[in-house]
């Protein structure tokens, strides 16, 4: 029997609820306003009273209104036809809604139940399986879709029946397992998850050990992120941080792409679901909308459902890994689920943190972080769950809790530089500031060692001291003048110039510089060093500057033509003759 309620005080969307049976941290409630039930989450638990966070406007709602608990979680319903949907954060099928402004107490289903698939079976009676184990597979568009045992089954199972190959429904029995007691049970094609719970089903976690190729070179040259890493990207208002997201979103070496909006402007949403449809996807030549799903939650949505929208969001990043996908998620932006934290926490009068945010900010975080990772499943495969977060800092400050918060857990960390986003310099990512810890990582040593070459680990933090040096060399040439300093430092200051517009530099509107193989980044950057190890001789200061101009001007045609063609080539003769000219 359910247990039941009635609403005992209201606060914006905090509603009190005085209970009469068990209630359990999380679980799901309907409120009934004369007639439309609104959907709450249990937050808190006090005796036979409950506080209750509800995802929609409790406007009209009133004290002693009847509500009912369900007694289970907030889920996510996972199975084909999640792929190119837009979802918001309690997984409503924006495209399935009626009208052109969501309605309170309107719940769509996020699958289409009607739509038939093509089965293939994987598993055979007689077989051992487990909660994530494949028992068959459908083509969802052209990526694989692994039919798999529920991740809530627990224990061994054994498979009495598959279904043959052949069209089914989502709801259409795929096969019939018998448990250890004997006891037979049917599953489909889809299954319930909640997303406050990690999904499990595999045999181990390991540390990342291989990169994640992103085609920006400022990412993957000198703070790369590896496949199954953390990484976030802070910075303020129109520094590139939605752009970046979407070339990563375009280039990365990922399977699947999920973008969870979370609290971000109305503006900026329809953006992405404008622009989106229209990406191509560089590997297959296909739509990015193809293997991407959108979760959705703008600044004007219910609160509340920010939260549940990041969390959303990773569930389903874990069930396609589950699959043996490489899984992208971003998420922008952390910020505004952090506020969304924060107004809960100040409504439900605990003592806050620093600028008020929850004194369990950082854990909350971590928690979720945590979640993204590389795993081994049960059959030897391998799936991975990368993740990339925006944060949002009030006035560019990187000193507040969130950023702070965020630096803890993410192993990356991609600072945006106003100063470099007012000076056109894009991506503008500050080279100083940023790091990836990716790099500390014998694993990632390992691979660089054999995919690009030993010496990478090496070469790359020598490019990031030439960078460090030449802005000390501009803050002297600033101080003290052109004339003031020896040539030394005008040689340092322009070479770390060289390799701020070749490498750090991107044009992401380009059709060739939008992307950089590993392979061309690693021909670039063993240039740019060979030139900053020679030694120049100039008589005047004037003679240094435009030395460097005239280089960087020809290896940037260099990087707007394609890697090793007739051009590049061409460009690449002018430069070593340029060199020879002056240079040992």
């Amino acid at each position: 029997m359910k247990t039941k309620g009635k609403v005992t005080g209201i606060v914006s969307n905090l509603v009190s609820v005085e209970v009469d049976g068990p209630v359990a941290q999380n679980e799901l409630c309907f409120i009934d306003l004369e007639g439309v039930k609104l959907m709450a989450e249990v937050i808190k638990v006090n005796g036979n009273t409950a506080s209750t966070q509800v995802y929609e406007s409790t406007r009209g709602l009133k004290v002693g209104d009847p509500v009912e608990f369900e007694g289970r979680m907030l889920e996510v319903t996972l199975g084909p036809g999640l792929l190119s949907s837009n979802y918001d954060g309690l997984q409503d099928n924006l495209a399935t809604m009626k009208d052109v402004f969501l309605k309170r107490g309107e719940y769509t289903s996020p699958l289409d139940s009607e739509k038939i698939w093509e089965f293939k079976p994987i598993a055979k009676p007689g077989d051992k399986v487990a909660a994530a184990d494949w028992l068959g597979e459908v083509k969802e568009g052209w990526m694989p879709h692994k039919i798999m045992v529920p991740f809530s089954f627990n224990g061994e199972y054994t498979v009495k029946s598959v279904a043959a190959a052949g069209n089914y429904k989502i709801h259409d029995t795929m096969a019939v397992l018998t448990n250890e007691k004997g006891e037979e049970v049917k599953v489909d094609m889809t299954q319930k998850w909640p997303v406050k719970v990690a999904i499990e089903g595999y045999k181990e976690k390991p540390r990342p050990y291989k990169i994640m190729e992103t085609g920006v070179r400022a990412i993957d040259t000198l703070n790369p992120i590896a496949e199954g890493g953390t990484g976030f990207i802070p910075g303020p208002f129109g520094c590139g941080k939605t752009v970046i997201q979407h070339a990563i979103a375009q280039q990365a070496e990922a399977d699947i792409i999920i973008m969870a909006a979370c609290g971000e402007r109305a503006n900026e949403v329809v953006e992405i679901f404008a622009e989106f449809p229209e990406l191509v996807d560089t590997r297959t030549g296909r739509k990015l909308i193809e293997r991407t799903i959108i979760i959705c939650n703008t600044s004007n949505m219910p609160v509340a459902a920010r939260e549940a929208s990041v969390y959303t969001a990773m569930t389903i990043g874990e069930y396609y890994r589950a699959m043996g996908l490489k899984v992208l998620l971003l998420a922008d932006s952390t910020s505004r689920w952090a506020q969304a934290l924060r107004e809960m926490s100040n409504r439900m009068e605990e003592l806050p943190g620093a600028d008020a945010f929850p004194v369990d900010l950082s854990s909350i975080i971590s928690n979720f972080y945590s979640r993204a990772g590389v795993v081994v499943l049960n059959n030897g495969n391998t799936g991975s769950v990368t993740f990339i977060g925006t944060v949002s800092p009030a006035g560019g400050n990187l000193k507040e809790p969130v950023t702070e918060s965020t630096k803890k857990c993410a192993r990356c960390f991609y600072a945006l530089s106003q100063a470099r986003a007012d000076g056109k310099r894009y991506p503008s990512i500050d080279p100083i500031d940023s790091y990836s810890k990716y790099l500390e990582y014998p694993e990632i040593e390992e691979y660089f060692s054999k995919r690009i070459s030993p010496n990478w680990v090496k070469n790359v933090y020598k490019a990031k001291n030439i960078i460090l040096r030449g802005k000390e060399a501009h803050d002297q040439i600033n101080i003290l003048g052109d004339d003031g300093v020896p040539m030394e430092y005008h040689m340092r200051y322009w070479k770390s110039e060289l390799l701020d517009f070749i490498i750090l530099q991107q044009d992401a509107f380009d059709a060739v510089d939008c992307q950089s193989s590993l392979e061309r980044q690693e021909f670039m950057l063993n240039k740019v060093l060979e030139i900053c190890d020679k030694q120049f001789e100039f008589d005047r200061f004037e003679q240094c500057i435009e030395y460097f101009k005239n280089l960087i001007n020809i290896m940037r045609q260099m990087n707007y033509s394609a890697f090793k063609s007739e051009d590049f080539n061409k460009y690449l003769k002018q430069l070593d003759k340029t060199l020879e000219e002056n240079g040992k």
